[in-house]
Protein backbone atom coordinates (compact mmCIF):
# COMPACT_ATOMS: atom_id res chain seq x y z
CA UNK A 1 0.00 0.00 0.00
CA UNK A 2 1.78 3.23 -0.98
CA UNK A 3 1.53 5.63 1.06
CA UNK A 4 1.10 3.81 4.11
CA UNK A 5 3.91 3.60 6.83
CA UNK A 6 5.03 0.56 7.27
CA UNK A 7 4.02 -1.10 10.22
CA UNK A 8 5.38 -4.58 12.03
CA UNK A 9 2.36 -6.79 12.46
CA UNK A 10 4.12 -7.13 16.61
CA UNK A 11 2.91 -3.64 16.90
CA UNK A 12 -0.48 -3.76 15.17
CA UNK A 13 -3.74 -5.29 16.37
CA UNK A 14 -6.11 -6.42 13.81
CA UNK A 15 -9.90 -7.20 14.35
CA UNK A 16 -11.49 -8.56 10.63
CA UNK A 17 -15.21 -8.82 9.96
CA UNK A 18 -17.09 -9.87 6.86
CA UNK A 19 -20.20 -8.02 6.98
CA UNK A 20 -23.45 -8.22 4.86
CA UNK A 21 -23.30 -5.44 2.75
CA UNK A 22 -21.71 -4.12 -0.22
CA UNK A 23 -17.95 -2.49 -0.23
CA UNK A 24 -20.14 0.96 -1.07
CA UNK A 25 -22.22 0.79 1.71
CA UNK A 26 -19.60 -0.21 4.25
CA UNK A 27 -17.66 2.80 3.34
CA UNK A 28 -20.56 4.79 4.10
CA UNK A 29 -21.06 3.75 7.35
CA UNK A 30 -17.71 4.77 8.11
CA UNK A 31 -17.58 8.12 5.74
CA UNK A 32 -20.75 9.68 6.88
CA UNK A 33 -20.73 10.92 10.55
CA UNK A 34 -24.53 10.84 10.78
CA UNK A 35 -23.83 7.02 10.51
CA UNK A 36 -20.45 6.45 12.47
CA UNK A 37 -21.41 8.88 15.23
CA UNK A 38 -24.22 5.95 15.70
CA UNK A 39 -21.98 3.42 16.28
CA UNK A 40 -18.63 4.12 16.76
CA UNK A 41 -16.94 2.52 20.22
CA UNK A 42 -17.53 -0.16 21.94
CA UNK A 43 -21.19 -1.47 23.47
CA UNK A 44 -23.49 1.37 25.25
CA UNK A 45 -20.88 3.97 24.27
CA UNK A 46 -22.12 7.28 23.07
CA UNK A 47 -20.40 9.93 20.69
CA UNK A 48 -20.30 13.45 20.30
CA UNK A 49 -18.83 15.06 16.78
CA UNK A 50 -17.34 18.50 16.81
CA UNK A 51 -15.35 17.89 13.67
CA UNK A 52 -15.44 15.53 11.04
CA UNK A 53 -13.44 16.92 8.09
CA UNK A 54 -13.14 13.63 6.09
CA UNK A 55 -10.53 14.37 3.25
CA UNK A 56 -6.45 14.11 3.49
CA UNK A 57 -5.20 16.36 6.19
CA UNK A 58 -9.08 16.82 7.72
CA UNK A 59 -9.72 16.24 11.14
CA UNK A 60 -11.94 14.21 13.32
CA UNK A 61 -12.44 15.72 16.69
CA UNK A 62 -15.24 14.11 18.99
CA UNK A 63 -15.95 13.12 22.65
CA UNK A 64 -16.94 9.19 23.35
CA UNK A 65 -19.21 9.02 26.40
CA UNK A 66 -18.84 5.64 28.76
CA UNK A 67 -21.88 4.25 29.77
CA UNK A 68 -21.02 3.87 33.26
CA UNK A 69 -18.87 7.30 33.46
CA UNK A 70 -16.21 8.95 31.66
CA UNK A 71 -15.73 11.05 28.70
CA UNK A 72 -12.41 10.24 26.04
CA UNK A 73 -11.72 13.19 24.39
CA UNK A 74 -10.19 11.67 20.57
CA UNK A 75 -8.63 13.86 17.66
CA UNK A 76 -7.57 12.22 14.54
CA UNK A 77 -6.44 13.16 11.34
CA UNK A 78 -6.68 11.56 8.08
CA UNK A 79 -3.86 10.53 5.72
CA UNK A 80 -5.42 8.87 3.17
CA UNK A 81 -8.69 8.22 1.77
CA UNK A 82 -9.44 5.80 -1.20
CA UNK A 83 -13.47 5.22 -1.25
CA UNK A 84 -14.81 2.77 -1.08
CA UNK A 85 -11.19 0.76 0.01
CA UNK A 86 -9.13 2.32 2.10
CA UNK A 87 -9.28 4.79 5.42
CA UNK A 88 -5.99 5.89 7.20
CA UNK A 89 -5.81 8.41 10.33
CA UNK A 90 -3.44 9.27 13.05
CA UNK A 91 -4.42 9.90 16.46
CA UNK A 92 -3.16 13.02 18.65
CA UNK A 93 -5.17 12.40 21.00
CA UNK A 94 -3.71 9.12 23.89
CA UNK A 95 -2.96 6.40 23.30
CA UNK A 96 -0.92 7.35 20.19
CA UNK A 97 -1.89 4.87 16.83
CA UNK A 98 -2.50 4.88 13.19
CA UNK A 99 -5.35 2.91 12.16
CA UNK A 100 -6.02 1.68 8.74
CA UNK A 101 -8.99 0.71 7.75
CA UNK A 102 -9.67 -1.63 4.39
CA UNK A 103 -12.43 -3.09 2.73
CA UNK A 104 -12.48 -6.00 0.49
CA UNK A 105 -15.29 -7.31 -1.88
CA UNK A 106 -16.37 -10.58 -1.26
CA UNK A 107 -19.09 -10.35 -3.54
CA UNK A 108 -21.44 -8.16 -4.45
CA UNK A 109 -23.32 -8.41 -1.10
CA UNK A 110 -20.49 -8.96 1.29
CA UNK A 111 -17.77 -7.08 2.14
CA UNK A 112 -14.39 -7.84 4.54
CA UNK A 113 -13.29 -5.05 7.18
CA UNK A 114 -9.85 -5.50 8.08
CA UNK A 115 -9.29 -2.78 10.93
CA UNK A 116 -5.79 -2.52 12.33
CA UNK A 117 -4.46 -0.36 15.31
CA UNK A 118 -0.38 0.47 15.18
CA UNK A 119 1.59 1.26 17.05
CA UNK A 120 5.33 2.42 17.31
CA UNK A 121 6.30 -0.26 19.82
CA UNK A 122 4.88 -3.28 21.10
CA UNK A 123 5.04 -2.25 24.24
CA UNK A 124 2.83 0.63 23.43
CA UNK A 125 0.76 -2.32 21.46
CA UNK A 126 0.65 -4.61 24.62
CA UNK A 127 -0.47 -2.17 26.85
CA UNK A 128 -3.86 -2.02 24.91
CA UNK A 129 -4.34 -5.45 23.38
CA UNK A 130 -5.68 -7.32 26.18
CA UNK A 131 -8.75 -4.30 26.41
CA UNK A 132 -9.53 -3.75 22.96
CA UNK A 133 -9.88 -6.70 20.97
CA UNK A 134 -12.75 -7.61 22.46
CA UNK A 135 -13.98 -3.89 22.26
CA UNK A 136 -13.23 -3.38 18.37
CA UNK A 137 -15.40 -6.46 17.94
CA UNK A 138 -18.36 -4.70 19.95
CA UNK A 139 -17.61 -1.57 17.28
CA UNK A 140 -18.18 -4.25 14.66
CA UNK A 141 -20.73 -5.79 16.56
CA UNK A 142 -22.70 -1.85 16.61
CA UNK A 143 -21.65 -1.63 12.61
CA UNK A 144 -23.58 -4.36 11.61
CA UNK A 145 -26.60 -3.61 13.07
CA UNK A 146 -26.29 0.30 11.45
CA UNK A 147 -25.74 -1.43 7.75
CA UNK A 148 -28.83 -3.75 8.23
CA UNK A 149 -30.36 -0.45 8.53
CA UNK A 150 -28.94 1.10 5.58
CA UNK A 151 -30.12 -2.22 3.79
CA UNK A 152 -33.63 -2.24 4.77
CA UNK A 153 -35.71 -0.38 2.45
CA UNK A 154 -37.15 2.68 3.38
CA UNK A 155 -40.87 3.01 4.33
CA UNK A 156 -42.69 6.11 3.20
CA UNK A 157 -45.01 7.80 5.95
CA UNK A 158 -48.47 6.69 5.20
CA UNK A 159 -47.53 2.88 4.27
Amino acid sequence: MQNIDPFDPECTIENTRTVSASTQLAFRAWSEPHHLKVWWGPAGFTNTFHTFDFRPGGRWCFVMHGPDKGNYVNEVEFVRIEPPSLIYWKRHSKPLFRVLVTFEEVDAEHTRIVFRQIFDTVEECDKLRRFVVDKNEENFDRLEEVLKGLLRPEKRFGD
